[in-house]
């Protein structure tokens, strides 16, 4: 049998993940005993907290193990709920009595189920989402698999994606615009009046906009403004026109969890639990009365100890380069120094072989000039890397 006439063109199109090609590519050659510094994935590399696994080994053993609202536990959306009226002063519906559709907050199985649940919701085939350039992966191909035109913002160099740089790119095709702040793969964090000028620009012109903020607690002190992040919910003029995605396991280290949810308008969020019966189902049950706990847990040590792993990073690296400093999430996003005359996967394979693993700005971008580094390892495998690396850069 032909299997590659079945191929559906929407599968075809569809590159794998450069991040998980260079992850594969690690663990064979770590297999054949080759030494690596892996400043390649977004994985934290802190233990769970311990309230964290408890809860969730408690709602296992109180056998929480079935089938839950396609919406979420209703514990874990309280506590969603509650934080997110206290932070951005938004009135969250739960719709603990009433139908679903009245409900304006649901629970994902992780960020990323968000993103998709959301695109096929509004995307029809010739639609347009403006997306940043660089972009996490996913964002593309999201759009793509609906029909849809991922249409790129150029954010070099500081990769800010603000409303001077998107309303160009507005047209009566567009039916959103996806900001990530923090940025992967920048780590850049918008300022609160650059969270509102979109928030405005597209409440104007009548286009949803999209906050992923997987990365929302992980943001440094100096990112913040009076101790507050910067989301464009908080806009006193279009913050019910956005639709705010958030997770939990890059915050509390619980990537394998997959756990994420999504909250903004109530006929978006009813498309999305539709959407989710007939995909997703639910989001996996006894971890969603984990992550309610992380609620109760305070990550300011942990994020401080990563402020301090990128400033190792930056003492190594700009003195021989330029990289926009990231207040948030934990990458930094390098450029390779034009003198070197190297695309970002030439300086990619140069770092493999002396030992240490990044990711090529190509993956993130349509220009390959760059590189991200997650400092997610150890500080002394931290401090050798960044050695070897600017050595590779003068």
């Amino acid at each position: 049998m032909d299997f590659q006439r079945l191929i559906a063109e929407r599968s075809a199109k569809i590159n794998g993940s450069g991040i998980r090609q260079v992850f594969d590519r690690v663990e064979v050659l770590r297999a054949q005993g080759k030494k690596l510094i892996n400043l390649g994935i977004g994985q934290p590399d802190f233990q769970v907290d311990e309230r964290i696994k408890k809860a969730a080994c408690d709602a296992i053993m109180a056998d929480h193990n079935g089938y839950m609202p396609t919406t979420g536990v209703l514990l874990l959306r309280e506590k969603a709920a509650r934080a997110l009226a206290d932070e951005t002063g938004w009135d969250v519906s739960l719709a603990k009595e009433a139908p679903a559709s009245s409900a304006n907050l649901i629970v994902t199985a992780g960020t990323s189920a968000a993103i998709f649940l959301v695109m096929q919701a509004i995307v029809n085939p010739g639609d347009e989402v403006i997306i940043p350039d660089p972009y996490f992966v996913l964002y593309p191909y999201a759009v793509s698999l609906c029909g849809g035109k991922a249409v790129s913002c150029d954010t070099y160099p500081d990769f800010k994606m603000t409303a001077d740089r998107v309303a160009p790119l507005i047209t009566g095709k567009t039916k959103a615009v996806l900001i990530n702040s923090p940025s992967n793969p920048g780590g850049v964090v918008l300022n609160q009046k650059e969270c509102d000028d979109l928030a405005k620009l597209c409440a104007e012109r009548g286009v949803l906009l999209i906050s992923d903020e997987i990365y929302d607690k992980f943001t440094f002190v100096e990112g913040l403004e009076n101790g507050v992040f910067p989301t464009p919910c908080r806009c006193s003029k279009g913050g019910k026109d956005v639709l705010l995605i958030r997770g939990y396991g890059k915050t509390y280290g619980v990537t394998g969890w997959r756990l994420g949810y999504a909250a903004g308008p109530r006929q978006i969020i009813a498309e999305m639990t539709k959407l989710q019966q007939y995909s997703f189902v639910c989001a996996p049950a006894p971890l969603q009365y984990g992550v309610a706990e992380a609620f109760n847990v305070d990550m300011g040590p942990t994020i401080e100890r990563y402020r301090s792993r990128r400033d190792t990073v930056l003492k190594h690296l700009l003195p021989h380069t330029r990289c926009s400093v990231p207040h948030g999430a934990f990458y930094v996003f390098v450029q390779v120094p034009p003198k070197l005359g190297q695309t970002g996967r030439q300086f990619h394979e140069r770092a493999m072989e002396a030992g240490v693993v990044v990711i090529p700005g190509g993956v993130f971008s349509a220009k390959d000039t760059h590189f991200r580094v997650s400092y997610t390892v150890p500080e002394t495998d931290l401090d050798k890397a960044g050695a070897i690396l600017a050595g590779l850069m003068q």
